[in-house]
């Protein structure tokens, strides 16, 4: 199943733009265009890095929602059913190929934040502690997407739903700081999941404060919990009879 998720990605040329493409082109925007007017306290594109991260992720689940959405609604869900496999590995092999679509986003991202003058300071074990968490949140958003996938009732809904996703790191840290926020956007921002995620990886890469870290990794473990309880509930209920 996670062949044919991945086969079916490199194969599809508007999935690869979307997953790829789009976020490379969001870091050149941001920092070239909007970087000069924004104040962050270092450079803007260290600032922002982790939060266009977390939008590539967000674009690459968006493709996982609609590929779980055509698989169920065009019947492979019931065609498997009487071979002799589980139905969760279908969406297994699709969150798989999820991580393998969004781990090369963010390899290119970064290359191209590189070229633009990010410059972190991080040592071995912040990189790996960083890939580790970002590995976590992959995980996490493309069971949310499964569900999304599931619950739908044609690809183009799945495309529309899951791209609420893209908009969170929006409204956190993740491109100007939290204090320039409307005050009556403030009290969301710092209790979404996006702000501890992106200000923990900040701190990783480039050295600011890292105790965010905890609730990064409690809200990134507690949402992949419950979208996997979820997936597997809504799977059973849509491919029963």
């Amino acid at each position: 199943m996670t062949r044919r998720s991945t086969r079916h990605t490199f194969r599809n040329v508007d999935s690869l733009i979307t997953g790829i493409v789009l976020p490379v082109m969001i870091m050149v925007v941001f920092v070239v265009i909007f970087g000069g007017a924004v104040d962050t306290g270092t450079s803007y594109v260290n600032y922002i890095v982790p939060g266009v991260i977390l939008t590539c992720i967000g674009f690459g689940s968006s493709s996982t929602a609609m590929i779980v959405a055509r698989d169920m609604t065009g019947g492979l869900f019931n065609r498997f059913r009487s071979l002799p496999m589980s139905q969760i590995s279908i969406l297994i092999g699709h969150v798989n190929g999820s991580i393998i679509r969004n781990s090369i986003s963010a390899v290119l991202v970064f290359a191209v934040a590189f070229a633009l003058g990010f410059r972190p300071t991080a040592d071995l074990i912040d990189w790996l502690s960083a890939a580790g968490l970002l590995l976590l949140v992959i995980m996490a958003i493309s069971w949310v997407s499964a569900i999304f996938g599931l619950i739908v009732k044609s690809v183009d809904a799945a495309s529309g739903v899951s791209f609420s996703i893209v908009f969170l790191p929006y409204i956190s840290s993740a491109f100007v700081p939290l204090a320039t926020l409307p005050l009556w956007i403030q009290g969301f921002a710092q209790n979404q999941p996006m702000t501890p995620i992106i200000d923990t990886l900040r701190g990783l890469l480039i050295g600011t404060s890292t105790n965010m870290w905890p609730r990064a990794v409690i809200w990134s473990l507690a949402i992949l919990a419950f979208s996997y309880v979820a997936v597997t509930i809504i799977l059973r209920f849509r491919t029963r009879g």
